[in-house]
């Protein structure tokens, strides 16, 4: 490893600087307080057993209690043997973004806790951890010290002139790339500010900038990160005349850290957040055993709405069957919903514009958002839809057990298909739009963010006619009939098949010993379906324990068939 680690840091320093910035990594890795694993690096981290609960530390809230062990009694006493890894969003001291703003990398925001709540936690499940790798916050002591010329932090953030012809760079955001900062000295400068004018873009060109987010991300995994989530990763490097984004050298970095980590935490598991068209998206796989060994499936959230909403699968089916990781060290994150909005970039070239239309009208019309990123034209385009999956997904015209059968079958879709599947806390929980959040906050995002009282919680969970009731106890059966099957595994074979239903997405998941077909009906109308064209004719649904023979069956409205061939 250690050559790979040189002759990354050559290729982004050149040989001048490698030298010495190879020996700064080094003492770096030699400092950290990491328990190494015994377990080879090339073998797979992942397995069947696996499901992420995606959650803001203080997501549940109860009086006298800190956030953080709100959250660890939820997951303690609720999700214990089913959910197998929790991510906690940023819970870092921040000035803005819900977290993204970073003021503070070393320490646990005293409003949600202290790190002696995140290791109770971590004693439960594995943690996943944000390194917000692009940005820091611009009240940030990294950024004061730097406005004030501080020689230790000199080149830690990118500025540029502002005459500087920037329209080759690919923006995710409509906010001014360049913001003015007035130095210590009175200098005004212009600061690269991919996000917002408080989130200030690091300089990578500089080797130190490298070296602290290294330390940033050691320290990390010695505080029990078993997975880091890069975020915002594809704007790592710019370089003017270029997109700025997935640039050759942000690769590098990746697989400078994977190279790091495989050498001193090789249970580590990296995680990127690119959300881009998917060829994109996959490229930071790399060679299958040198980048991520996870990436964020983008791609599913809006094309599976759109399924939900047209009840015809092709081409759901069609793009399942492209999926294809590169090793059985690399897999896909599964997700419906995050604390982000729904991008829809990932779907461009699968739905053509009257298909983006009509999802972009209908998120609306359930009382979502539209977000909106600026283009290297001056235009601007959709960028996401700020809605919870729940509200995006079903009709409010059916009746509350109809609604919760149509979500879950969205849900169980994500469940089936090859990967590792996270479950975002109100999707979990059943939650519906926060439009008061939206209103009271004055950005978008904050309708898919609500802040839950734990108490009130509890007691409509306690009740199962309630219909956040409904969900959680729907879902967590679902991942209990999922999690000990081995076809279910995230290397395990797939194909999703035709049984002859457009209304019915079904897809074969086989490994040695166990073929499963998992069967959704995403319609609310009854389907029949040939078991045959999956080369199966009887078996024993996993998840209601019903027996089908006859080479064909008849689905219900929104059920989920996991059927296990005899």
């Amino acid at each position: 490893m250690s050559d790979t680690i040189y002759n990354h840091l050559e290729f982004l320093y050149g040989a001048d600087q490698a030298k010495s910035v190879y020996e700064a990594v080094q003492q770096l890795m030699k400092a950290a307080h990491i328990t190494a694993s015994k377990t080879p690096a090339h073998m797979p981290r992942v397995s069947n057993r696996d499901v992420t609960l995606i959650t803001y530390a203080d997501s549940l809230q109860r009086e006298g209690e800190r956030p953080l062990q709100t959250l660890a009694g939820f997951v303690e006493r609720r999700l214990k043997g089913w959910i197998s890894t929790v991510h906690i969003l940023p819970f870092y001291p921040y000035s803005s973004d819900d977290g993204f703003s970073v003021i503070d990398y070393y320490a646990v925001n005293p409003a949600v806790g202290e790190w002696g709540d995140i290791q109770h936690l971590n004693k439960s499940v594995k943690l996943m951890f944000d390194l917000v790798i692009n940005h820091a916050s611009a009240q940030s002591e990294w950024f004061k010290r730097w406005l004030a010329d501080d020689p230790e932090f000199a080149g830690l953030f990118l500025t540029a002139d502002p005459n500087t012809d920037t329209s080759s760079v690919t923006r995710p955001r409509t906010s001014p790339l360049l913001t003015p900062f007035q130095k210590a000295n009175g200098e005004t400068v212009h600061v690269w500010t991919t996000f917002s004018a408080d989130q200030v873009d690091f300089d990578f060109s500089n080797p130190a900038t490298l070296l602290k987010m290294l330390a940033v991300l050691l320290f990390y995994c010695e505080q029990g990160a078993q997975v880091i989530r890069l975020d915002a990763i594809g704007y790592l490097w710019k370089q003017l005349g270029t997109s700025c984004i997935h640039l050759p050298q942000t690769h590098a970095v990746v697989q400078l850290m994977r190279a790091v980590l495989d050498t001193i935490a090789p249970d580590v598991v990296l995680i990127t957040e690119t959300n881009v068209p998917h060829a994109e998206n996959v490229s930071y796989f790399g060679d299958g055993m040198n980048e991520a060994q996870l990436v964020y499936n983008f791609t599913l959230p809006p094309l599976l709405l759109h399924t939900m909403l047209t009840g015809k699968t092709h081409k759901l089916r069609e793009w399942v069957n492209t999926l294809d990781a590169p090793s059985t060290r690399t897999t896909f994150f599964n997700f419906t919903a995050s604390h982000d909005g729904i991008g829809v970039r990932p779907v461009e070239g699968i739905l053509n514009p009257t298909e983006m239309d009509h999802l972009l009208g209908h998120v609306e019309s359930r009382g979502g958002r539209v977000s909106y990123k600026s283009n290297t034209d001056g235009s601007s385009s959709p960028y996401e839809l700020n809605i919870t999956y729940l509200d995006a997904v079903i009709n409010p015209q059916l009746n509350d057990d109809m609604q919760a059968r149509q979500f879950l079958a969205s849900q169980a879709v994500m469940l089936a298909i090859a990967g590792v599947p996270a479950v975002y806390i109100h999707s979990l929980l059943g939650s519906h739009n926060d439009t008061y959040a939206v209103e009271r906050l004055g950005y978008n995002r904050a309708i898919n963010r609500s802040k839950l009282n734990s108490d009130v919680l509890e007691a409509e969970l306690k009740n199962p006619a309630t219909f956040r009731a409904k969900i959680f106890n729907g879902y967590l059966d679902l991942i209990r009939a999922r999690t000990p099957q081995p076809a279910f595994h995230p290397n395990a074979y797939q194909e999703a098949v035709d049984l002859g239903s457009d209304g019915v997405f079904a897809v074969l998941r086989d490994v040695g010993g166990q073929r499963i077909v998992a069967i959704h009906n995403l319609t609310a109308t009854p389907q029949r379906v040939r078991l045959n064209n999956a080369d199966v004719k009887s078996g024993r649904c996993l998840n209601s324990g019903r027996i089908v023979e006859g080479g064909q069956t008849q689905l219900a409205p929104f059920e989920v068939l996991w059927l296990e061939a005899d």
